[in-house]
């Protein structure tokens, strides 16, 4: 599990296509590399992604974490278009006991939402994006959502497109600073309303 709290903006140093679909992506990072261990999860700005391999880069001494990508993960999210130089969002698993300082987020996408109108204020950014229409039911006005792994709060709801203020921090230590109009974000709605609205359609029908 994760919060949506950016604790890193990494850089994809390298791609290399793998058997059976897999391809394995070399993200530069600012993490210690002796305190990630193998077989643990990073959201890569959305998707969560399990370490293969670690260590630091000769002779610069740059961190770096290996991960292993499916054909699954390739077609349904933003990841299939990453490539050398690409920046993500990354955020290392929630650990018991700590500050949960955004929401609930489990780092498995839903859908991609696109960035359809940027309004550049003299402190923060208006977004509008577009979700599907099969997520859409799930954004509420308040509620929470991540995008490219950042939790964010909805001010607006109308039909498939929601709005957000962007604060100056987020801004500045996330990819969010550098969208422009077209962009295709990774969407994961919130889980409880997604659970609710499970609860409610498999809820049996009031008689008469």
């Amino acid at each position: 599990m994760f919060t949506g709290i950016i604790s890193d903006v990494g850089e994809v140093l390298e791609v290399d296509e793998r058997a059976d679909g897999l391809r394995r992506l070399t993200i530069g990072c600012g993490f210690d590399p002796e305190t990630i261990a193998i077989g643990a999860s990073i959201a890569c700005s959305g998707p969560c992604l399990t370490v293969v391999e670690r260590g630091r880069q000769v002779p610069d001494g740059r961190a770096w974490f290996a991960v292993d990508v499916a054909a699954e993960t390739l077609r349904v999210t933003t990841a299939g278009g990453w490539q050398r130089g690409t920046r993500l969002n990354l955020e290392r698993s929630l650990r018991l006991g700590e500050e949960l300082g955004g929401h609930l987020v489990s780092g498995h996408v839903d859908g991609l939402a696109a960035l359809v109108e940027r309004v550049d204020l003299p402190d923060t950014a208006r977004m509008a994006f577009e979700a599907p229409s099969a997520l859409s039911r799930f954004i509420a006005q308040k509620g929470s959502v991540a995008l490219d792994g950042v939790s964010l709060t909805v001010n607006e709801v109308e039909g498939n497109r929601f709005s957000l203020m962007i604060i100056p921090h987020t801004l500045t230590v996330t990819t969010l600073g550098a969208l422009r109009v077209g962009a295709r974000l990774n969407l994961e709605v919130d889980l409880m309303a997604r659970y609710v609205a499970r609860l409610r359609e498999a809820a049996p029908a009031s008689p008469g």
